[in-house]
């Protein structure tokens, strides 16, 4: 598995697909959610890898690489993300995330949007956090870094992946386990923090595309809909018989989604 020295960290990451004018758009860089890895998105990296140049890292503190504990603010993750690319030498994109992945997506935006040729906002939302929602994620932070990753893990599953989803379940939880509670830690700290983003969707000049599973209860379908609603450019998807991971729950909705909006971004106008 590829890895780079970049911020001093070491950042494990898939880069697969055709470089450069062989392929069928610009590359697809995706973002995977807490408190998962890079491989969430095995899927999608088998499928777009035929034409598209796909780029999944795992983010500061999670899967190959490198546990910073502390604080991990989402500008963070946004820069670790730019200067890989950079090191990939990949100038211009369709960014995708799930999740806490959603919300680096929004964070790169803001910091870079002359690189980004589109949004792929799955399962996400923009709104800072609410007083309880800080204190929830601070508490969860210690209990983390207290007890481990199980207990959280298996309370959580039936609300990432809906219950009738057996087959999505095992890989799911598998991640959770597998990740280290510092690192989950300190994400969890610094989205407490995280800015509003709200005003910022009514100014992306780019193709949108929000997805969202049908029964996410994390982020249900309404607030779907308000980002659909703010953004300029935007189609919405929801995904029927899925939750919180569309992208793994029902791979073949969620790709035929996302197909049909790289096609249309290399379409003439």
């Amino acid at each position: 598995m590829p890895s780079a020295e970049i911020n001093g960290l070491t950042i494990g990451y898939e880069d697969q697909g055709p470089h450069g004018p062989q392929g069928s758009g610009p590359a697809l860089v995706l973002v995977h959610g807490h408190p998962f890895d890079r491989s969430m998105w095995r899927h999608q990296i088998d499928r777009f890898s035929a034409t598209h140049r796909v780029v999944a890292p795992d983010l500061r503190g999670y899967g190959a690489t490198t546990v910073v504990p502390g604080t991990t603010p989402l500008s963070v993750f946004a820069g670790d993300l730019a200067a890989l690319l950079d090191h990939l030498g990949v100038e211009e994109f369709v960014l995708g995330g799930l999740s806490m992945g959603g919300q680096i997506v929004m964070e790169c935006y803001r910091l870079c949007p002359g690189r980004i040729r589109g949004l792929v906002l799955a399962d996400t939302f923009p709104a800072a956090e609410t007083e309880e929602g800080r204190a929830g994620r601070y508490a969860m932070a210690e209990r983390l870094v207290r007890e481990g990753m199980r207990g959280y893990a298996d309370e959580v599953l039936d609300r990432m992946v809906a219950p009738y989803n057996t087959h999505a379940a095992p890989h799911v939880h598998r991640m959770m386990l597998g990740t280290d509670p510092e690192g989950a830690a300190a994400a969890l700290r610094g989205r407490a923090a995280r800015p509003d983003y709200r005003a910022l969707l009514t100014t992306v000049s780019v193709p949108a595309l929000v997805v969202v599973g049908r029964d996410d209860a994390f982020t249900p379908v309404a607030d779907a809909e308000a980002m659909h609603a703010a953004l300029p450019h935007s189609t919405l998807v929801v995904v029927e018989r899925a939750a919180h991971m569309p992208n793994l729950e029902r791979p073949e909705e969620f790709d035929a989604a996302l197909t049909a909006f790289l096609d249309s971004l290399v379409r003439p106008s």
